[in-house]
């Protein structure tokens, strides 16, 4: 795995075989992951072939599928609700296929099918993070992009349809060491969305499954120190599905976000740290009118951080445990999402004989806007476990309480209960 952290970088794996599938994934490896899959599919097709192995060719991608059931409460008890989340993507490494250094290309179809899941427990802030907004039966491209590498790796630039959560407040990003024994894999397993994208971020940054075009840029200066700045189509402002569009839409709305981070080890434990601020340009409203509040743009910040707190057989495994957290704030009038904070706990291979599975908690709370809601804030506490059924196949049941959904102040306390099948491939 490479040595420098970098927002923009996907470290190729730490063995060229890509049956062997790390501790622990992200619950929706499509929002945090520039590139999905393994890419056991590009190997299939060149073993078909006849053709070499690693020939610069990936092709790979997920599958994603839930059942959710509201147990009590919420806004309809009792009631269940189905998603499935397909992802295919391909790229090319251009070093490799036509001797262009630092070149690569990448791009991702979308397909989506899902339910209210969210609407039905009257969480606000999301309990499952695969359902987003309208229309909840979608296929898009879902990304297009080339990347390039200049100046010794130092500095990165990508551009095209993209998912900004892949580069920004990814606090679910592996941390990268040189001693995989060290490793801190995907940060937690937790279904919410706020783990995905701040919600203070909500509304206006691009990201699954509403990707944008725009341009990412990441200096490296030193070792494991990075800085990026982005400037995207802010049309999600404007209340369009940007991840529809085909073609960029810049007129006059435009989503902009800066990031600096970096990653320590101290005492053998690794960490990582980032600090980054966004501003969003355009007419921003509450909703349409007579009853409507408005501005002209918004900006705000927000700070996101993880840390190996103990190792349970040093130089064995990567088994243990780990914490992140995350905050954020902004100035604006409209967004839903006034402030929030949120912090987790995430045990890797502590099971007896099951060294690849994971299991975590996770609390999200943010400060509602009036303007928008009734109720101050939201609260929601998330337990789950991640299985591993077999080669890069998890499944994981998770546990969901929301004591005050946000949606309506008449709503009761609310238990959902999730199991969900991940594939990648």
């Amino acid at each position: 795995m490479e040595d420098r952290i970098c927002a923009d970088q996907q470290p190729p794996p730490a063995t060229s075989d890509t049956r062997v599938v790390a501790e622990g994934i992200s619950s929706n490896p499509g929002a945090v992951d520039v590139r999905t899959g393994t890419g056991e599919l590009a190997e299939t097709v060149e073993g078909l072939l006849g053709l070499p192995r690693d020939t610069g060719v990936f092709l790979g991608g997920v599958w994603v599928a839930d059942g959710n059931c509201t147990v009590t409460g919420g806004a309809d008890p009792g009631k269940w609700s189905f998603n499935r989340l397909l992802i295919l993507g391909a790229g090319l490494d251009a070093a490799k296929l036509v001797g262009w250094p630092g070149g690569r290309f990448g791009v991702e179809f979308l397909q989506f099918n899902g339910e209210h899941t969210n609407r039905q427990a009257g969480s606000v802030q999301g309990y499952n993070s695969l359902p987003g907004p309208d229309p909840l039966h979608r296929s898009e491209l879902y990304q297009l992009w080339w990347r390039q590498e200049l100046f010794d790796r130092k500095f990165v630039l990508r551009f095209g349809k993209v998912a900004p959560t892949d580069d920004f407040n990814n606090v679910l990003r592996p941390v990268p060491v040189q001693d995989q024994h060290l490793a801190i894999p995907a940060v937690s397993g937790l279904l919410y969305t706020p783990v995905f994208v701040n919600p203070t971020l909500l509304g206006v940054m691009p990201g699954y499954y509403n990707s944008a075009y725009g341009i990412t840029t990441t200096f490296i200066p030193v070792r494991n120190l990075y800085l990026s700045y982005g400037i995207y189509d802010g049309n999600i402002a404007n209340q369009v599905q940007t991840g529809l569009h085909n073609a960029p839409n810049f007129n006059g709305y435009y989503f902009h976000i800066a990031e600096a981070g970096g990653a320590w080890q101290a005492g053998g434990l690794p960490g990582s740290f980032a600090i980054g601020g966004w501003h969003q340009t355009g007419h921003l409203s509450t909703g349409p009118p007579p009853n409507n509040l408005t501005e002209n743009g918004a900006s705000g910040i927000y700070l996101f951080g993880s840390q190996r707190f103990w190792r349970a057989r040093p130089d064995i495994d990567n088994s243990g445990v780990s914490g992140f957290m995350q905050f954020g704030v902004h100035d604006s009038d409209t967004l839903p999402f006034d402030q929030y904070f949120g912090t987790g706990l995430t045990e890797f291979g502590l099971v007896p004989n099951r060294p690849k599975d994971s299991a975590g908690i996770g609390v999200a709370w943010s400060s509602l806007n009036q303007n928008i809601f009734k109720r101050h804030s939201e609260f929601m506490f998330q337990a789950y476990y991640q299985a591993h059924i077999t080669h890069a196949a998890f499944f994981e049941p998770a546990i969901s309480y929301i004591p005050a959904p946000g949606a309506n102040v008449n709503l009761d306390s609310a238990l959902a209960l999730t199991f969900r099948v991940i594939c990648l491939f």
